[in-house]
């Protein structure tokens, strides 16, 4: 144990960055002064004194208290010197281990207030350290309603590490730092020009790996494609997983026939004419930049039962066949419509301790477990593999009345997403947690997070004779209070954290928060971007787009969208490859911000038209500005119908006029600023011949523009 002579000299050489290789040279200029504090306030300190020349009663009381809070001091301290000094790992590690010190030592000093020592330690160091982020969390915290996206909340008791997540149908995958700021990004636009991905996996390595329905694509941190596979028979879908192997599990979807349906057992009054599409999975080795061999696959198809037809394979009586998944369960309730829907499974995951895979089918609202260690022959099969089951069923949750054990009473899940086995090492390893979230019209109208304990028994599931699978009731739960203010219908995901908190996203607001294990919300991030657009956040609430248009009553809204969000620590290995210097907070991408420092610039682009409104072209944005300008000179309509080289390219709806029409109002794309008027409009990224734009209110246009954009 080091005590605090020895202590502050240590103290002052690794913060003046003294040693091998320096130490975090932003903090050198409070080495020697921190140490001389701590020594000071060591010494200069000494326990209350009551007039009468007695220790106080809360000094007595606390008399044990302030020794072990000096013991605990000098952990910390060791603690935090350690992570400075440690020559494995880049500064940036060193900096959020050095934190996460601070951070506890801050909330055990919270607790014993008599350790002067204790709170001069960290409330010094964690100032500096918060100075190397750039930013003061102080001027950054919630202000009434003026912020409406971006960081909201950070409380203590916060998980400290980076948040990844792509808005929905964004060409940007973002990292962000528990402040908020952006700590790498990659922008896949070069790469997939026509397509975007709405979920990303970050790898050890550092890189990044999507899914599109035709293809599994590997990304480096700059953007670039490093590998590809895309021998895709069926359509990829939801979820993947890159195996401990390297190997890469995915998710798809395959299309039977209607004959051949009906063939299974299929009850032929709700079987749509194109068939009905299922759920498959397939494990792809990788080899080379643009291959991969199969090494694995299994099909719902090949485990099915039904009490339909006796005269067609897969017949028996469903309740006695938990194992097997009924043809005919939802076909009655939703008919034809599961032409493109019937199970919708929307996770996968994998547990390497008993090599099994978890699904997610969404509209059966349950959870099943599956062998992996069972071969490719032995997973279309019944039996072998670790559980002896071959390719069946060894654990469903949920809905028993899936599988004839139940009815809609007996129900636990409600068109879930995210299940999956929580990671060892964790709080609750082994346990299951999933995203509930409820169904809107029906009895269950709020979301939750939910872990329950699997009933595990070596390589299968514990079950009573004629009963459905346990457990009854849940290991832990989240939800609102009220209930229905958290109530996300469909995407969304849970992860529990090492310090025993939740990151949960609620995927339909693009709002991403922790809970702790008391139900407390003490993280909270609102996603500001919807597509490539920034969302306000001076204000109001935020501008809310769908399909690349603003919001009016006359279409349907589609909100900042995210599929998931996951967490990682600051020492996962796939950070270390990457630059994590904290950059711009994603919301100071707005229109307003940009446009003050184009402003100051003066350049907001390529200058297409000089008019009432000059117009720029800044990638794939079209700049309206104005100078000078009052904002009610702006409050006309402006019209944009965008002429495409190919008229193919155009949305079905839109072919037979020969344009699309993307008209705006000010108040949604633009704003008055130092005296001008500046609003936006994007582009599709086909190929553009021209462009028809202006403003016009009901008596007529008030100024129009062509601009030739072909080549």
């Amino acid at each position: 144990m080091l005590n605090l002579a020895t202590i502050a000299p240590r103290l002052a050489y690794f913060c003046s960055g003294g040693g091998q290789n320096g130490r975090l040279p932003r903090i050198a200029a409070i080495g020697a002064a921190l140490a001389a504090i701590i020594v000071l306030t060591a010494a200069a300190w000494q326990p209350p004194i009551r007039a009468d020349g007695g220790a106080s009663a809360r000094s007595k009381a606390g008399a044990s208290a302030i020794d072990d809070s000096d013991a605990t001091m000098q952990d910390y301290a060791q603690r935090i010197l350690r992570a400075l000094a440690d020559d494995n790992t880049n500064n940036w590690v060193r900096y959020w281990r050095a934190r996460a010190g601070c951070d506890a030592a801050a909330q055990d000093a919270a607790a014993a207030p008599l350790d002067r020592v204790l709170l001069t330690l960290t409330a010094a160091l964690c100032a500096r350290l918060d100075d190397r982020l750039g930013v003061n969390l102080a001027d950054y915290s919630p202000r009434g309603e003026e912020r409406t996206v971006g960081l909201l909340l950070n409380e203590p008791g916060a998980a400290l590490g980076y948040t990844l997540f792509t808005p929905e149908r964004s060409k940007y995958v973002y990292l962000i730092g528990p402040l908020g700021r952006i700590a790498h990004e990659w922008h896949l636009g070069n790469a997939l020009p026509d397509r975007t991905i709405n979920i990303v996996k970050l790898l050890d390595n550092g890189n990044l790996l999507g899914v599109l329905p035709d293809r599994v694509i590997e990304f480096d941190p700059h953007g670039n494609i490093v590998w590809q596979y895309n021998e895709i028979d069926g359509r990829l879908h939801h979820d993947f997983i890159k195996m401990p192997n390297g190997n890469v599990l995915m998710l798809g979807v395959r299309l039977k026939t209607r004959e051949q349906a009906i063939a299974a057992g299929a009850n032929p009054e709700f079987v749509h004419e194109k068939g009905i599409r299922h759920d498959y999975l397939v494990e792809v080795r990788p080899t080379g930049a643009n291959g991969g061999e199969v090494v694995w696959e299994w099909s719902i198809w090949d485990h099915l039962v039904q009490d339909f037809d006796p005269s067609k394979p897969n017949y028996g009586v469903v309740a006695e066949h938990p194992e097997l998944i009924d043809i005919n369960f939802l076909l009655e309730l939703w008919g034809k419509a599961l032409l493109r829907d019937w199970t919708h499974t929307n996770a996968i995951d994998y547990n390497p301790e008993l090599d099994q895979i978890m699904l997610s089918p969404r509209h059966f609202s349950e959870l099943w477990i599956i062998d992996r260690s069972a071969t490719v022959e032995e997973a279309r099969g019944h039996s072998g593999g670790n559980g002896g089951m071959g390719g069946d069923l060894l654990y469903r949750w949920g809905n028993p009345q899936a599988y004839g054990h139940g009815d809609a009473d007996d129900r636990r899940l409600f068109r879930q997403h995210n299940t999956h086995w929580i990671a060892p090492g964790l709080p609750g390893a082994g346990n299951i947690l999933v995203f509930n979230n409820g169904v809107r019209g029906d009895k269950r109208q709020y979301s939750s997070i939910d872990e329950l304990v699997p009933p595990v028994n070596g390589y299968r599931y514990r079950r009573d004779d004629n009963a459905a699978y346990p457990p009854d009731g849940l290991a832990w739960t989240y939800a609102a209070e009220p209930r229905a203010d958290f109530f996300a219908i469909n995407v969304s995901g849970a992860q529990r954290l090492p310090n025993g908190n939740t990151l949960i996203a609620d995927g339909p607001s693009a709002t991403i928060f922790q809970a702790t294990p008391d139900g407390k919300v003490v993280w909270k991030y609102i996603v500001p971007r919807r597509y490539h657009i920034s969302l306000w956040r001076d204000g109001g609430a935020p501008v809310r787009l769908t399909h690349g248009r603003p919001e009016d009553e006359a279409r349907s809204v589609s909100r900042n969208t995210v599929y998931r969000a996951n967490w990682h620590p600051p020492d996962h290995p796939g950070l270390q490859s990457l630059d994590l210097a904290p950059g711009a907070y994603i919301e100071d991408y707005d229109l307003l911000d940009w446009a003050r420092a184009a402003l100051e610039a003066g350049d907001f682009g390529q200058r297409l038209v000089d008019s009432d409104f000059d117009i720029y072209l800044d990638e794939d944005i079209l700049i309206y500005f104005k100078q000078p300008c009052e904002a009610d000179e702006a409050q006309a309509k402006f019209f944009l119908h965008i002429i495409p080289a190919d008229a193919r390219d155009l949305p079905a709806d839109r072919q037979e006029y020969g344009f699309d029409a993307r008209d705006f109002r000010f108040g949604n794309w633009g704003k008055a600023l130092d005296g001008g008027c500046i609003a936006i409009a994007p582009l599709p990224r086909y190929p553009i011949e021209r462009i028809h734009t202006g403003q016009f209110t009901g008596a007529g246009a008030l100024w129009r523009a062509e601009v030739e954009l072909g080549e």
